[in-house]
């Protein structure tokens, strides 16, 4: 696929420089508006809108939705306004409001103006909606049919007003009150008789969201019943949008990504790496690597508490990496789990003590077998004592224990406060374990060593 990409960029050039642009221009049409998309954002400024220009309207806008925020940005600069409004006109609801939710307030103004009263009253409406709902991502252009519409009828309609839809492929049935009452594909009224109405072929236990819903739910919704596209209504049952799969794709991916860096205590970015500046990155990463660093003093109180004990025995200081590191890992695990487990809906607050209980279970297997395998190390290798060694051990044991007890709640419990459990990831628990690892670890060498 790169070799592919590089050898179409090359070609691009060549044709550009060339000043072949019908060449260039039946060559576009034949690939994909994703390929063009990512040849075009690495081309040179100065050459990238010229190509746009020659473009078809359609392949235009389908193009131009897939780019990057800030090649966008560029493109829309260099527009003039006729060729925004033509960019715009061919633009889906929902890819227009995306457009709009990316671009800085001085462009915003600038595309509203461009925008027929019609788009401009729908962009403002799905606008209206909290971020992250159901309703914020939802497109309004859908084919309606009439429950007392018959097959050919129901055809026709969407003859006339299918091409200006995002998907014909179902087909939602409304009453009088727009009131969502059953779904109809294309296949079956194809397949049906001509006479045959809409009421009568169409699905009535109609599985929908609200615009309220969180729009993980709504992906979660289309996956459980494998839907290519999964109706909105408001709180009346009102048809207001659908959500189609391919704004599923772009929400699980973009949920996906927001999940990976709060794990890895980013701050999250719709950036893609290479395009993310210097500073934007250090703005993203420093305010919790500050935070980390001043809960990470506390590791450091507990080891300066027992410093005298640590010059008595420097296997016990040898030993703290290890206890910290196993700990933290431990604690990961099932903290990845359970953030796993929750974002696909497998659990709720509610299996909070079976999960306790199953990874308690884990705990005690994970520890036992890391607690022989470092006993017969410490023995061997390290020629330590029978009681040291089993200080050691015993503090590796406890210290599973409570670091899968931490990495299963706390998401669990940040789940039920609504916020997001992904942050509840490795960097805090981590944190939370080398401390509670080392309290643990000088107590049992206060126990067994008798050290102070």
């Amino acid at each position: 696929m790169k070799e592919r990409t590089e050898i179409l960029e090359e070609t691009f050039r060549k044709l550009t420089e060339e000043k072949k642009y019908a060449s260039l221009r039946d060559l576009m049409q034949t690939l994909y508006p994703a390929d063009i998309a990512t040849i075009l954002s690495d081309m040179p400024e100065k050459l990238m809108p010229a190509i746009f220009r020659l473009l078809p309207k359609d392949l235009a806008a389908e193009t131009f939705v897939e780019m990057e925020s800030d090649v966008k940005e560029e493109l829309i600069t260099s527009f003039s306004d006729t060729e925004l409004k033509a960019v715009i006109d061919e633009m889906y609801m929902d890819d227009a409001v995306d457009l709009i939710e990316e671009m800085p307030a001085n462009m915003v103004r600038r595309i509203l103006a461009q925008a027929d009263a019609d788009t401009r009253k729908q962009i403002n409406e799905i606008l209206k909606y909290k971020d992250d709902s159901a309703g914020s991502v939802m497109t309004t252009e859908f084919v309606a049919l009439t429950p007392d519409m018959t097959a050919s009828e129901a055809i026709q309609e969407i003859r006339n007003t299918g091409v200006d839809k995002e998907t014909i492929n179902t087909c939602y049935v409304l009453d009088d009150k727009y009131h969502l009452v059953g779904t109809v594909t294309i296949r079956t009224l194809i397949l049906a008789r001509p006479e045959e109405t809409c009421e009568s072929l169409m699905t009535a236990n109609v599985i929908s969201v609200n615009t309220q819903d969180d729009q993980e739910t709504a992906v979660q919704t289309m996956s459980k019943y494998n839907f290519t596209s999964l109706p909105v209504v408001d709180a009346e049952n009102r048809m207001v949008g659908i959500i189609t799969v391919d704004d599923a794709l772009d929400i699980m991916e973009e949920e996906a990504t927001e999940d990976i860096a709060k794990m890895a205590a980013i701050t999250p970015s719709d950036k893609p790496y290479l395009r993310t500046g210097v500073l934007e990155t250090w703005k993203n990463r420093i305010p919790w690597l500050l935070l980390l660093m001043i809960s990470g003093t506390f590791t450091g109180i507990v080891i300066t508490g027992f410093e005298d004990a640590l010059k008595l025995f420097p296997v016990l200081m040898a030993s703290v990496p290890m206890l910290m590191d196993t700990g933290g890992n431990s604690g990961s695990q099932a903290s990845v789990s359970v953030i796993r487990a929750l974002s696909l809906g497998e659990l709720e607050f509610k299996d909070i003590f079976k999960v306790i209980w199953k990874e308690f279970r884990v705990s005690i297997l994970c520890g036992l077998t890391l607690t022989v395998a470092n006993y017969g190390r410490l023995m061997l290798l390290e020629k330590v004592t029978p009681l040291q060694a089993l200080t050691i051990c015993v503090t590796m044991l406890c210290t599973v224990v409570i670091a899968k007890f931490v990495g299963c709640t706390l998401p669990m419990l940040a789940k039920k406060a609504n916020l997001d459990p992904a942050v509840m990831a490795s960097p805090f628990i981590t944190t939370i374990v080398d401390v509670l690892s080392l309290l643990i670890y000088f107590s049992f060498a206060t126990m067994i060593l008798n050290v102070h």
